[in-house]
Parts: C-alpha cells; structure tokens; sequence
C-alpha cells in the first residue's frame, strides 16, 4: 500500500458545470471527513462504497462550497484504494480552493498520472491499459476514441496473454522434460515447438502490420497539398478543413507560404499544408514559398498530388510526378467539370490511385475519404483487435517477434533444446514488459510522465 494519500483536481481548470477533486489513499475517507460536513451529519468513514453524500466543503472554519462526495472503497476503486471524489461547482477559484483544503486536511499533491499509476502498481490495470487512458483523453476522432477504449478494455493484453501463455507452456514442458527425464513427462517434439512458434509469429506480425494504420488513426499522418499555381490546391483545403483556410483567386502564386490545419477525412486524421504553387519564378516571396513547398514534399507521410483536368501536363507537372514516387501518394485531378486536356494515362503510370473532383462544387469528396483509408491502411482496420499504440508497445513486440523466430530457426537448424529455450525466454521476456509484468521504474515513470496531473 501506498503511505501517502494524494489529492488533485481532475476536470478541466476552467469554467465548468462541475469540478471534481479526487483523494485516494489509506487515509481517503478520514482526510475527505475533515473538510466535507454532509448535511445528515453522517461521516464519510461510515458510508459504503459506491453511495453519495450532499454537503458542504468546509476550511478553517468557512463554507467553501456545496459539494456531493462519491466514496469508492479499496480494492473497487479506480486506483484500488479507497477514493473520496468531492463534486462541486466548476470554476478555477473554487477547484482550488476545495484541493488547498484537503492537502491542509493531510493529503499529498498527486503528481502526473499519479491515479493510474496506483491503479497500475494495485494491479487493477496492466501497462498497456494505463497507456489507452492518455490515448482516451487526447483522441481527435471516434476511430482513436474507440481503438483506445478497446486497449482500455484489455484488447491488447489478451492478444499478448495468448502468446505469452502459449510459450510459457511450452518453455515450462521443454523445462520440466529435460530437468526430470525419469519422470512420466510426454516428450517435447519438433512439431509442437514449430506449432507453437508459427502461431506466435502469426499473431505478432498482424499486430506489427497494424501500427502504422493505428498511428493513423491516433496520431494523423502529415499531408501536403502540392500542384502548380491555379489547379485547387487551395480551394481543397477550404473544402477539407470545411472554412477558408487558404486565399482562392485566379491570380497565379497567391498562396505564398505554407497553410496548415488538422482535419478528420474519413477515420484519418490528416495534418494538412497547402503549399505555395510549384513554379520557377522571379518573385523572392514566392521562391521562398517555393523552396518551403519542394522541401515538404520530402518529409510528408502522403502527398496529394493535384492536377488541373482542362490543362495539358508540363514539366512542372512532371516534377511533381516524379516527386510522388518517394512517398505515399494521391492524384488528385481537379476540375472535372471542365473540358478534359490532362494526359491521364502518365498520371497513372506514375501514382496508381486516383481521385476525380471538382473541389469547386465538391464532387468526388466520398471518393476521396475512401482513397486516403486506403492508403493510410485504415478501411480494414479492426480497433476492437487491439492495437499497439505507441513506439515501446512497438519495440517490444518487434523483439518478441524476432525473438520466436531465432527459436524457429534454432530448431530448423537441428540446435539443442537448450538454444531454442533461450529465444523463447527472451520472447516471453518482451512481452512481460509490454504488459509491465516485468519492467524497471524507469519504465514505468517514462510512461506516466506524460499525463496529466489529476488522471
């Protein structure tokens, strides 16, 4: 058990319908009975869990406010212990107000993520569904929402207690056969291990193989509009961000600099520039624009390449094909309403998927969401599989990953049990980490240094 009782506010610190302040700990309830008087004169010490109170905050003798004080009692708490969370009205005056009196009553500030972390360390959670609460509170769409809610649910980690269980089965037998050979211990034979490790290695590609789409969905994949000046760029980034973002006129070169905004397409969050029109020109503004534009299209996660359907293609066109062979990519031939001049066949020998639109009136934007699912790898994305949703998650099931298949060619290469035991091990090893079953402090602090304090 934890010695310290912490206490922090846990709603947003703004203006707000409610506030609540969250206390937990072994002396939970006695702390929140010294500030909190209900107005049936029954204590706090003396209620059950899961029932409410209505009362008054109370310090130094002075009403603070009205409040309702929810007890959770340990071990069915979020954290595991017992929790007080007192209720009252919103506001960053009153909040802290209600916080600086329960510290005075004996409570201990909480420190980031301090409330997941008890939870973690109580055992209610693994490392894994600690994560998926940061994930909750920043997602940007429904999709992230989800995915996040189902690694909260233990999606994931049931996913890693397959493979885990499975291999520790089989190192426990390869074990307890050699260890005690005059015991009735059915032999450990080639099939079984071969088995074992084709099923494991199965179930960790098609999580690896899903990161990047996940990623997608969670953290957006870094777009840029590119084209020559006058093809839409413009007026598609108006349309995706659905306000007017960027300038539209005739006039060539109007967008002179990069123009950002974050915007939901489909399940895909997508960090969006609008670049300046790829030209040569003599204008030193626009060159820079120019020169920013040509170096983005190097470090984007996907380009959408646009082209305008009543213009013939020219060198700058070409260059910009040519550019959209390094990185995931979308032609985009704009103005359909218009007379076709575009050579559409070198488009497609340079970027095979394509969208038609008339960014104009909004033609083609449902065909649109679906080409950027596809290529962010999302439209066949199952959130409710689990997804591993951040680089440590990634590392260790890549290492597990490698670590089963050094076993799986150990017994290929006719190499001692023994041998194959040490790969497995270390596979067994990885994924222990992953869930925090086995990992250093400085694990575990790496990952909760990054949320908020109250949560």
């Amino acid at each position: 058990m934890n010695e310290k009782t912490i206490a922090a506010i846990s709603t947003a610190q703004g203006e707000g319908g409610i506030g609540v302040i969250r206390i937990s700990g072994d002396n939970a309830l006695e702390i929140a009975d010294r500030i909190f008087k209900n107005i049936n004169n029954k204590k706090i010490t003396e209620m059950k869990g899961y029932t409410a109170a209505f009362g008054k905050i109370c310090h130094n003798g002075e009403e603070i406010d009205e409040a309702v004080a929810l007890v959770f009692r340990a071990p069915h708490s979020y954290t595991g212990e017992d929790v007080v969370e007192l209720s009252c009205h919103g506001g960053i005056y009153l909040t802290k107000q209600v916080l600086r009196a329960a510290l005075s009553a004996g409570a201990f500030p909480a420190q980031a993520g301090e409330f997941t972390k008890r939870a973690f360390l109580n055992g209610k959670i693994d490392l894994t569904e600690a994560e998926a609460v940061i994930d909750l509170i920043s997602a940007k769409s429904k999709s992230a929402a989800r995915a996040a809610l189902f690694v909260k649910d233990g999606a994931l980690r049931k996913k890693i207690d397959g493979v885990k269980n499975d291999l520790l089965s089989l190192v426990s037998h390869l074990s307890a056969w050699a260890d005690y050979p005059e015991e009735d211990i059915s032999e450990v034979t080639d099939d079984m291990i071969s088995d074992t490790c084709r099923n494991s290695i199965a179930t960790l590609e098609k999580l690896l193989a899903s990161y990047d789409s996940g990623q997608a969905v969670k953290q957006g994949i870094d777009t840029v509009i590119a084209g020559k000046p006058n093809v839409g760029k413009s007026t598609l980034m108006n349309l995706l961000s659905g306000c007017e973002k960027s300038i539209v006129t005739d006039i060539p070169g109007t967008t002179r600099d990069i123009v950002e905004d974050t915007v939901l397409v489909g399940d895909v969050i997508l960090r969006l520039s609008d670049t300046a029109g790829l030209r040569e020109t003599e204008d030193a503004v626009e060159k820079i624009g120019v020169d920013r534009a040509r170096k983005r299209l190097t470090q984007c996660g996907l380009l959408l390449a646009v082209f305008d359907n009543s213009r013939e293609l020219d060198d700058e066109d070409r260059a910009l094909l040519d550019s959209a062979k390094d990185v995931p990519s979308i032609a985009i031939i704009n103005k359909t309403d218009l007379e076709q001049k575009l050579d559409i066949s070198y488009i497609s020998d340079n970027i095979s998927k394509i969208v038609y639109i008339s960014a104009v009136n909004g033609e083609g934007h449902d065909e649109l969401v679906k080409a950027v699912e596809e290529i962010a790898g999302t439209a066949n994305l199952n959130p409710s599989e689990g997804i591993l949703s951040n680089e440590r998650q990634r590392l260790a099931v890549a290492n597990a990953l490698n670590s089963v298949r050094e076993a799986e060619n150990a017994l290929s290469m006719g190499m001692t049990f023994d041998a194959v035991t040490v790969s497995l091990e270390d596979a067994i090893s990885e994924l222990l980490e992953l869930t925090g079953e086995k990992t250093s402090d400085e694990v575990i602090d790496r990952v909760f240094h990054n949320f908020c304090v109250g949560k």
